[in-house]
């Protein structure tokens, strides 16, 4: 039987004040009007993102997938745009102490079928070695393609945990836009959905109401163990593991974290 994270029922301290209907809509409108103005805003930003200049990049470089070295050229699967994700690696670690960070980004883009739509493909570059890295990749269920750029350099290769966009022009690829920290939580839906909740993500850094839940270190909810409690320790997983056959409880993370 797989074993799947539970989140203890807990009575959290703090609760929204009660008014009536009108008085809640009222409230409603008015942050509306600051949302929409966050939206705006984000427009512009992504207007000012479509004028950016790009750097040109060799596309005969081969990364390494499951049909061996391909030219960085065929991961646009002859679409003209490309995103990929570049997934960090810890070689030699089991499963359970591959990073829970980009974990939580690749899983929350298992598909890109909308993305192909609109001329765009997507693919996960990681510096682990193919051979570590396959036997991952059909643990956590990954169908979009994931190629090893170990020992290449930037922008291919290079540090990772980043959200990168290229564009081709026949033979030519060129590289667009990068982000990484908070800038890849636009694939995080559930991060999204979090902060529409009255408790938010649960992380200290909110800016919470007086007598809320004291909130976590950042991400706490990445990694988890079998009960669904946040852990770093040697009993954790990235949390989506848990969804995974044979998954169970370890004795060995494989890696300190942040709290060991």
């Amino acid at each position: 039987m797989t074993a799947t994270p539970d989140t203890p029922a807990t009575t959290r301290t703090g609760r929204p004040p009660v008014v009536d209907l009108a008085t809640w809509q009222a409230a409603r409108d008015e942050l509306l009007a600051h949302e929409k103005a966050h939206t705006r805003a984000g427009d512009a930003l992504a207007a000012a993102r479509r004028r950016l200049p790009m750097v040109e990049l060799d596309g005969t470089v081969e990364v390494v997938g499951p049909d061996g070295p391909v030219p960085f050229l065929d991961l646009f699967q002859g679409r003209d745009e490309l995103v990929v994700y570049k997934h960090m690696w810890w070689d030699g670690v089991p499963h359970q102490g591959q990073c829970e960070g980009c974990t939580t980004t690749v899983w929350h883009m298992k598909d890109a079928v909308y993305l192909n739509a609109r001329g765009v493909s997507y693919a996960v570059l990681t510096v682990g070695a193919w051979d570590e890295v396959a036997p991952y990749v059909a643990f956590m269920g990954y169908t979009e393609p994931w190629y090893s750029v170990k020992d290449l350099p930037e922008p291919v290769g290079g540090e990772m945990g980043y959200l990168c966009s290229f564009l081709r022009d026949g033979d030519r690829v060129f590289l667009t836009y990068s982000t990484t920290g908070r800038g890849t939580e636009r694939v995080n839906g559930s991060a999204g959905l979090l902060d529409m909740t009255a408790y938010g993500r649960g992380e200290a850094w909110e800016d919470d109401p007086e007598g809320w839940p004291e909130g976590e270190v950042a991400g706490w909810f990445w990694r988890t163990d079998a009960d669904g409690n946040g852990t770093w320790g040697p009993t954790g997983r990235p949390v989506p593991q848990w969804t995974r056959p044979g998954a169970t409880p370890e004795t060995t993370l494989g890696r300190p974290g942040p709290e060991g």
